[in-house]
């Protein structure tokens, strides 16, 4: 007999979201030991393996795909019945699970989140950077309630909405040998050192691909949490740097660097919401969805 509580189930979807127990159990703000037991009891009850375990993590069985498939759907319902009662209390209490590209979650998000959440006191968000192609399918998938992605990116069977028009430039300290270029390839800036975002941020996993892409290892010199740190190390003549145009606009007010277009087309960042369907969202999201496209 299955004897599975909500416990249970959202430890386990935090467990195969995060691919570790350990990361998922802090998800859960569970004890690493008590996770363990919780997905061992689990697999005893079923009589089956939930997980594959390895160096690198974990993985779900047949078994566990399954299970997460309706641990998501009995999670959703739960939520969405814990937000129409409150509305009873006079509350509005829930949750927004939101995955965003590194453009979208540092230029854009901070500033909308802001009216948002002052004018809904009951409601958190939560939000993982994650590149545009990884967002479409865990959206896809109902990990999250809405994505943030590139324009250029193939969203399947999502209902889309614009969002912000961006695109990634290069900047560079003013002596710099590409400084005075009306514009430069990717393949060119390749060529020299970078300063950029660490190397498990979005962005950085993005141009990490498009360089493999090229044959061209990225020599990046030094790891920064902020794009706005990335324009200060460009301005010391660390290296080049690669940043949203917002971002470098903003610097350039500041400190010595110049802007470089880059010619790659997949520069030009038109940012797009993705979700599954807007009706079927709780409607303190709806209204967030709303507040995002206005």
């Amino acid at each position: 007999m299955l004897r599975f509580d909500i416990v249970d189930l959202g430890l386990f979807r935090h467990v195969v979201e995060a691919g570790s127990i350990t990361h998922g159990a802090e998800r859960a703000n569970l004890a690493l030991a008590a996770a363990s037991a919780r997905i061992r009891a689990m697999e005893d009850s079923l009589g089956a393996a939930l997980l594959v375990r390895n160096r690198q993590g974990v993985t779900p069985t047949p078994a566990g795909r399954t299970l997460l498939a309706h641990a998501r759907t009995l999670l959703a319902d739960i939520e969405r019945m814990r937000e129409e009662m409150s509305a009873y209390s006079g509350g509005t209490a829930g949750q927004i699970r939101i995955l965003s590209n590194t453009n979208a979650l540092t230029e854009f998000l901070p500033e909308v989140l802001s009216a948002y959440l002052a004018r809904h006191p009951g409601v958190s968000v939560d939000i993982d950077e994650r590149t545009s192609d990884e967002i479409v399918g865990l959206v896809a998938e109902g990990t999250a309630d809405l994505g943030i992605v590139s324009g250029t990116v193939d969203t399947g069977a999502l209902q889309t909405f614009p969002f912000r028009e961006d695109r990634f430039v290069l900047v560079a300290a003013p002596d710099h040998p590409l400084a005075e270029r009306d514009s430069a390839g990717f393949a060119e800036v390749l060529a020299h050192d970078l300063v950029g975002l660490d190397r498990m941020s979005a962005i950085t996993r993005f141009l990490a691909d498009k360089a493999a892409r090229i044959g061209r290892p990225m020599r990046l010199r030094v790891q920064l949490r902020s794009f706005d740190a990335v324009c200060r190390l460009v301005e010391c003549r660390v290296g080049l740097g690669i940043v949203p145009e917002t971002t470098a606009r903003r610097a350039a007010r500041g400190m010595a660097i110049r802007i470089v277009p880059l010619a790659d087309g997949w520069a030009s960042r038109d940012l797009t919401l993705c979700l599954r369907s807007l009706e079927s969202l709780p409607v303190f999201a709806q209204d967030f969805v709303a507040h995002l496209r206005a």
